[in-house]
């Protein structure tokens, strides 16, 4: 069973066994809009959300954006699963895996944000939710975030991985913003650090 985290709030990322994690993935869910037709009909309007991570240095630059335009990381310790651009379907929407034991030393913090791409924002947006889940261990929860209702906002900076002697912390940051794309969230996501 995860943690539902609320924002602020950290937690460590080791096994309940003991020893650190080695493969999480961030996964992000949405649904489409339901609005009604001009006939009085349901029809679902398509949400554009974007996962990203941003890999920063201790001295926080950035070092790289894994998004839907860069799948990959250069060293390939992270892999996002590709953009979808409706929010159609069940599950995670959006992932992005991460190769615990492959990030480089020069990666003290991988920061997930969130952007709707397409405009709208976490009022009209339904059912987003952003976890993340061990992946060694069936897709274990081990953290949840709920971003819908969360404001008129149309990005959030939502959550941070960070070093933590051998093992890793993930923080719930869900610190809102405007943005159409995780570039335009690097200000905001080094102000939270």
């Amino acid at each position: 069973m995860g943690v539902s985290l609320s924002k602020g709030q950290t937690v460590s990322l080791t096994k309940q066994g003991g020893g650190g994690l080695s493969q999480v993935r961030m996964g992000l869910g949405w649904d489409a809009i339901k609005k009604r037709g001009l006939f009085g009909g349901m029809k679902a309007v398509s949400v554009d959300l974007d996962a990203s991570a941003l890999l920063l240095s201790a001295d926080r630059q950035v070092l790289e954006i894994v998004y839907y335009g860069n799948l990959r990381s250069s060293d390939g310790s992270l892999q996002h699963t590709g953009d979808n651009l409706t929010g159609k379907g069940e599950g995670d929407d959006e992932s992005i895996m991460v190769d615990l034991p492959r990030v480089p030393p020069s990666v003290a913090h991988i920061i997930f944000v969130v952007n709707s791409f397409s405009g709208q924002n976490f009022t009209q947006i339904e059912n987003a939710t952003a976890r993340v889940v061990d992946s060694a261990d069936r897709d274990r929860e081990l953290v949840s975030y709920a971003l819908s209702g969360s404001g008129t906002h149309t990005a959030v900076v939502m959550a941070r991985l960070s070093r933590a002697g051998s093992g890793w912390t993930f923080t719930a940051i869900g610190t809102p913003g405007n943005a159409r794309t995780a570039q335009e969230l690097v200000p905001l996501a080094l102000r939270t650090l």
